[in-house]
């Protein structure tokens, strides 16, 4: 009984949630104040921000290995984005489709907190600086 609600919590009750909130909010906007170009060009600032974030954790986990007795994987490095905890599952996935030992969830979870942390004291910067 337990392991249903675990396995249903996870997915289809996190699903209806998303989309009955997407509803609520939604039927409160107008596509008039919300579908503008500023919109969409802050949520392509985003998509890009995201890309360049991953990509760039991935690319310093293989410059920290030429460096390091420890290797680190490059999938850690992919999880510094602030996506809790999909970007930390992501690399858990990803890992075990390349090698079914490898169990990388919670080492990716210390830099996807630190993503959190780190999009935090920037938007703490940003709002200082423009107040």
């Amino acid at each position: 009984m337990t392991e249903r609600l675990l396995k249903a919590a996870q997915n289809e009750i996190i699903n209806i949630v998303t989309i009955f909130l997407g509803l609520t909010v939604g039927l409160k906007l107008s596509y008039k104040y919300f579908l503008t170009p500023q919109t969409l060009l802050i949520v392509a600032l985003g998509m890009l921000a995201f890309v360049v974030a991953t990509a760039a954790g991935v690319l310093m986990a293989k410059f920290m290995n030429l460096f390091s007795k420890n290797k680190i994987n490059p999938l850690i490095g992919s999880a510094g984005v602030s996506a809790v905890p999909m970007a930390a599952r992501v690399s858990q996935v990803e890992g075990q489709k390349a090698d079914s030992s490898n169990f990388l969830l919670m080492h990716a979870m210390g830099p996807n907190v630190a993503g959190v942390i780190g999009s935090a004291l920037a938007a703490g910067y940003f709002i200082a600086a423009l107040t």
